[in-house]
């Protein structure tokens, strides 16, 4: 497994000392972290396709159906 090195502020090494037991330890803690960031991330870029296609293919999405969307998917 490779390895890091990640300098942190002091209130974020308090975060991670306050998330690490829930988590299984530090490391598992930064790699749950990183995995959720990108899952969210993954998440918005299919959204943005999704309008993107919708778009090419019909009329634009009103703000209302764009926040509807949004919210349902967790962003």
């Amino acid at each position: 497994m490779a390895r890091a090195t990640v300098r942190l502020e002091k209130e974020e090494r308090q975060i991670l000392e306050r998330l690490a037991p829930q988590f299984g330890g530090e490391a598992a803690t930064i790699r749950e972290a990183l995995q959720r960031l990108a899952d969210d991330h993954d998440r918005r870029e299919a959204v943005n396709a999704f309008f993107e296609e919708w778009e090419a293919e019909s009329e634009p999405l009103s703000p209302d159906e764009v926040a509807a969307i949004a919210k349902r998917c967790g962003l």
